[in-house]
Order: C-alpha cells, then sequence, then structure tokens
C-alpha cells in the first residue's frame, strides 16, 4: 500500500515538472534585426539527444500579453507544416531533419516586434525555447519622404495614407524617423500624417507660410487628429531596395501607358515613389531625365546637385501629375530581387 502510495505521488509529482517545464520556459534568447530584414530565431534540440524526423512536433507562438493574446505562427509534424495569419509565406524552419526547428521570417515589420516560444516535442524530451525579436526601426539607412496622390493636397485621412505609403513600396513613417529625417535636413511645409496619428511637418528654414520667420527649426506638431476625418498629406518611410531600381533607355518619349508597357517588355515594372526615394538615399541613384513612375507621377533623382538639375541641393524632383496621354517623359523601371 505504501509503495503504491509512493509511486503515485512520485508519478504525480513527475507531471507536474513537465507541465511547468511546458508552462515557463528556462531561458530567452535576444535577437535584434533591422525593419525589412530576415531574421533567424534559434531553436534546435540538443547535439546529443537521439530523434525520429517523422515524429518532431514543432510549435512557433507569438505571445501575447495573456494566453488569450497569443498567436499561431507555425506548427509542423513530419512532412505536414502549416502557417498562420500574417505569417503565412514568411516563416519557415531552418532544417529540423537536423534538429534544427530555429524560425525564418522573412521581411519583418514592426509588428513582428515581441516574444516567440518554440516548442519541440519528440516523445521523450521536450525542448521550449523563449525568443526576443527586437526590430529596429531603420532610422540608420532609410529616408522619410512626403507624400500625396494626384488629386492634391491634404486629401488622405489616416487609412488611406497608411495604404498610399504601402502602395509606393513604403511603410508610414514614425515620430523618431521624422525627426531623424528633420536633424538630417528634411525640410516640408505640407503637414502629413505619422503611425502615431499625429500630424506633424519638419522645418529646418522657419519662413512665414511656415510657422513664420521667428519660429524656431523643429517638426511643427497639430497632435492627434481625427483618423476618420481630418484630412492631410502623409510622411512615408522606406528602408531597404528589395530589387533593382533603372532609367528604361528608349528612343522615344512615352505616355504613361506606353511607360507601363515598356517595362514590362523588359521584364520588370515601372518603378514606385519609395523605389525611387530608396535608390537614391541608399545607393545614390543620380538622373536629370523626368520618368513616369507608377503613380502616374512624373519625377526624377538628383544625388550630385548641378546646373539644370537641381544646383542647389540632393533631391528627388517632383515634376507632377501631367496628363498620362502626354508622350513627353521616359520611365523608370524595377526589377525585384529573386
Amino acid at each position: 500500500m505504501i509503495s503504491l502510495l509512493c509511486i503515485t505521488m512520485i508519478s504525480l509529482a513527475l507531471a507536474g515538472s513537465a507541465y511547468c517545464q511546458t508552462a515557463t520556459p528556462a531561458s530567452f534568447i535576444s535577437v535584434k534585426t533591422d525593419l525589412g530584414g530576415n531574421v533567424t530565431l534559434p531553436c534546435r534540440l540538443q547535439a546529443e539527444q537521439t530523434f525520429f524526423y517523422g515524429s518532431l512536433k514543432v510549435t512557433w507562438i507569438k505571445v501575447g500579453e495573456d494566453q488569450s493574446q497569443n498567436e499561431d505562427v507555425l506548427v509542423s509534424l513530419g512532412l505536414h507544416k502549416r502557417t498562420y495569419g500574417n505569417f503565412e509565406n514568411r516563416a519557415f524552419l531552418l532544417d529540423l531533419e537536423k534538429g534544427d526547428a530555429s524560425l525564418v521570417l522573412l521581411d519583418v515589420s514592426m509588428e513582428d516586434m515581441g516574444r516567440y516560444r518554440c516548442e519541440i516535442m519528440d516523445g521523450m524530451e521536450d525542448i521550449i525555447q523563449d525568443v526576443i525579436l527586437e526590430v529596429e526601426n531603420g532610422l540608420i539607412g532609410g529616408v522619410v519622404f512626403p507624400y500625396s496622390p494626384h488629386r492634391g493636397r491634404y486629401n488622405l485621412n489616416f487609412d488611406e495614407a497608411v495604404r498610399s505609403c504601402e502602395s509606393q513600396d513604403a511603410i508610414i513613417a514614425s515620430f523618431d524617423q521624422l525627426l531623424k529625417a528633420w536633424k538630417g535636413g528634411l525640410d516640408w511645409c505640407n503637414a502629413g500624417w505619422l503611425n502615431d496619428g499625429t500630424v506633424q511637418y519638419p522645418i529646418t528654414k522657419p519662413r512665414q507660410p511656415c510657422g513664420g520667420v521667428n519660429s524656431r527649426p523643429g517638426l511643427r506638431n497639430y497632435g492627434l487628429r481625427n483618423k476618420q476625418m481630418s484630412r492631410f498629406d502623409v510622411f512615408c518611410f522606406v528602408s531597404l531596395l528589395k530589387g533593382y531600381f533603372y532609367w528604361l533607355v528608349q528612343p522615344e518619349r512615352l505616355s504613361f501607358d506606353e511607360a507601363v508597357q515598356a517595362c514590362r517588355d523588359d521584364d520588370a515594372e515601372i518603378a514606385k515613389v519609395g523605389q525611387m526615394y530608396a535608390a537614391w538615399k541608399l545607393e545614390g541613384y543620380d538622373r536629370c531625365d523626368a520618368g513616369w513612375l507608377a503613380d502616374g507621377s512624373v519625377r526624377y533623382p538628383i544625388s550630385r546637385p548641378r546646373k539644370n538639375c537641381s544646383p542647389t541641393e540632393a533631391a528627388v524632383r517632383f515634376v507632377g501629375f501631367p496628363d498620362k496621354k502626354v508622350k513627353s517623359y521616359g520611365v523608370y523601371c524595377f526589377k525585384a530581387a529573386k
């Protein structure tokens, strides 16, 4: 009787110990990456641990403030793998056949930041590993640019502003990114949305239409605005050029539709505004030819100021949104990285 009681107590103790191990990982690892980059979150079986590949179950979750806020990322059992939600087509296991269940995340966003939990179950000894992912906001190696659509200034509510940046291969900028851009010399008198729902604009050269000649340089802040009713421009941010941006040499000037087709004929697509800014800022792209972009605007990037080509400053020059039927411009194309 005593022996049976002892066996029962030991069994319960072992079960409780296993439960605690599953609920509370013994340690965590911190990993940093840049916005828009790829990252590997480490998790693997111990070197001396033997296993049968087909029996391994791997689960990755993003841990919320409480259990109800946990997000499924990836589940793998033998040959069957599934990713979930925003992680579809972006999450992969590194090399599970060798016991490496590290999670590879592609095209990391600020929303990916947080705590991730890896659980490897092989029927013998479970592995539980927490990884803290920190995403750098890309203040170094990125560029903030103001954007307004073809219909003119101050026409975007907050949701439209977010979509406008995304449509130009960028994201809506943060306060820190705009502040860094202002310190780097960005001067723009049109107010634009930021990702926190505030509306601001950067002034390095005070003047009458932009807060007055006696005002100090800085970020002019309109504060939080109604995201649906208020309408402004937007400040966008791009940190990576994920492909090849180039001027397409053509014997004649093109209409907008002809420009789109010319890029397609070159196995590319017409370039977006964010791609031009990234090429100009991050790669020093310089071309004194005005060309069509995907939003119907005409612009050209100058990194070496000179006569007739932005003589006073390096800048992406904006010509406007001309009639798409006119044949007065060339075209900038973009080939995505493979």
